[in-house]
């Protein structure tokens, strides 16, 4: 039996897993799909020791940046980006080969592309980690001007404080990459003048439960085009799928 996992810390609901093992159910593959809780990036290597039908793993916080250094090769486009949520293992004459890649990207630029219009062409993009940089990568390659927003001073970041009724105005696409709002915390929202959204407003939210998040519904309330991450996983969740089983 072929196996497939999630590695990550900590791992509680697993959207991967459900959707993994329902697939291999109705598809009758002969397969199944573990959750890796690795308190330590360095215990991968136990995972891929013992689980000699290790075929794939799918990458989450905090290893999306971490996990690089253990891999034999790595996809342009993950090398461009600095993180790897997806690994292929293959194993050739002893050796276990391990290939990186990164389908936020591809999940992201499919799931926002159809929302897009010509007055859509700078965005904002709340939070600077491992997803962040995937979702800068993907909105340039949609021809879009990108600025960074965090709560801290970095260099090529703006701060929340600075984002003005006029800015949301110009930078009409607001992608949040942070977890404020998810469940438990669903109250929270990232501080924006959300007065000044209206019906050009796009509001991407990469998270996923609750189904309307906070940043979503305050946004709406004023005629934002808001959408949740939940297709974006579901494409990231095909195009796993394909890395593993692909003929390179």
């Amino acid at each position: 039996m072929d196996i497939y996992g999630l590695i990550g810390y900590p791992l509680g609901h697993s959207f991967s897993r459900n959707y993994f093992n329902q697939k291999f159910t109705d598809e009758g593959i002969d397969a199944k799909y573990e959750n890796f809780e690795l308190p330590t990036i360095e215990s991968l290597l136990e995972v891929l020791d013992s689980n000699p039908n290790l075929k794939g793993l799918n990458v989450t916080i905090p290893y999306k940046q971490k996990v690089i250094s253990y891999l034999d090769n790595l996809t342009p486009e993950a090398r461009a980006i600095g993180a790897v949520n997806v690994i292929k293992v293959t194993h050739e004459d002893n050796q276990t080969i391990l290939k990186g890649y990164n389908t936020d990207v591809i999940g992201f630029t499919k799931s926002i592309e159809p929302m897009l219009e010509k007055i859509h062409n700078k965005a904002l993009i709340l939070g600077t980690g491992g997803a962040s940089k995937a979702i800068d990568y993907g909105l340039k390659a949609l021809g879009l001007d990108t600025i960074f927003v965090s709560r801290y001073q970095r260099p090529g970041t703006i701060q929340y404080e600075d984002i003005t009724p006029d800015v949301v105005k110009e930078y009409n696409v607001i992608v949040n990459c942070t977890p404020c709002g998810m469940y438990p915390r669903t109250d929270e929202c990232p501080k924006l003048p959300y007065e000044a959204m209206d019906s050009h407003t796009i509001l991407y939210d990469l998270i996923y439960n609750p189904d309307e998040t906070m940043f979503m519904k305050r946004g709406a309330a004023y005629g934002a085009n808001t959408k949740n991450g939940l297709e974006m996983l579901l494409l990231q969740a095909f195009a796993s799928w394909e890395f593993w089983n692909s003929t390179e």
